[in-house]
């Protein structure tokens, strides 16, 4: 399997015609279609699904699909590490985490460095642990910011210095928003807009299911949401309570929302985490000397 197949593959997908895929990679219709046809032998499954007008993509297509841009991500990163090589030290580090305030941290760090090292360029991915983790496993990213509870017994990690505050994200005009703070009666009967990360991954959940006990099953959730941005618009147009960190509504400037704790009150460590045994690129493995020179090798989980 050639990478140049794989990137006509893949062209063919994004466009949904041979006609537009053969104009966009500069070759004729029939090569294309012979590569395509050759691939499809070569991995013994049907790819596609032709018509007069467009070309879709078989299960077994999709499949392909997702790995294969896994594969030039890989190859593409690999590409740039290895052009950045010479007298100035370049190339990219790749971060991914959930959205949190420790992103801050992050941040600060980046900054540090690019005083000292303006070549390094920095890609940061947003998603929950259970994307995060899968895509360090498959050497997509050099680091992962991981809130607990999380497994990573597998990896090398810092503990931050910082704690997240779990709660509730409501309107400033709604009952609850008279309270200080919210206890697991307050919580029972009201609409709920849960990460959904919450919903499906167990190591996460138990963050909640410890603190709602049996009643986690019995609540009210009637939307979920990937990124804090989509929670605050379901939240400011009415569909419910969020619940979520603190200080993320203030980082999507919504003014109408406000945000009270659990009570008992519920915190979160993180972890920036990286590969056992990782081979870093120059790049990364620099950033991994700042982090651990921020952050005192005391707190580094073995």
């Amino acid at each position: 399997m050639e990478i140049r197949v794989l990137r006509y593959f893949l062209a063919v997908a994004r466009e949904g015609t041979i006609v537009r895929a053969a104009k966009f990679l500069h070759v004729t219709q029939p090569t294309l279609s012979r590569q395509l046809q050759d691939l499809e032998e070569e991995l013994g499954q049907q790819l596609f699904i032709r018509s007069n007008r467009s070309i879709t993509l078989t299960p077994e297509g999709h499949f392909l699909r997702k790995r294969a841009e896994e594969i030039l991500e890989i190859v593409n990163r690999t590409e740039g590490d290895f052009n950045a090589m010479g007298k100035n030290i370049g190339g990219s580090v790749h971060i991914g985490g959930g959205e949190s305030k420790a992103m801050r941290l992050i941040a600060e760090t980046i900054r540090e460095l690019r005083t000292e090292y303006p070549d390094i360029h920095y890609n940061l991915y947003s998603g929950n642990a259970e994307d995060v983790m899968e895509r360090l496993d498959k050497g997509i990213l050099d680091f992962g910011l991981l809130i607990q509870p999380v497994d990573i017994s597998k990896y090398d990690s810092i503990v931050l210095p910082v704690r997240e505050v779990w709660g509730v994200v409501m309107r400033k005009d709604s009952p609850l928003a008279e309270k200080k703070a919210l206890t697991l009666q307050d919580l029972l009967d009201p609409p709920l807009i849960c990460s959904r990360i919450s919903i499906r991954q167990s190591t996460v959940k138990n963050a909640y299911a410890e603190w709602f006990g049996k009643s986690f099953e019995k609540l009210n959730i009637v939307a979920t949401y990937n990124l804090i941005y989509n929670a605050a618009l379901m939240v400011e147009s009415g569909i419910g309570y969020a619940l979520a960190l603190d200080g993320l509504v203030d980082a999507v400037g919504n003014r109408a929302l406000c945000f009270r704790p659990l009570e008992p009150r519920l915190e979160s460590g993180l972890n920036i985490v990286w590969k056992k045994y990782q081979i870093f690129s120059k790049a990364a493995e620099i950033f991994r000397e700042k982090i651990q020179e921020r952050f005192p090798e005391s707190t580094q989980i073995k």
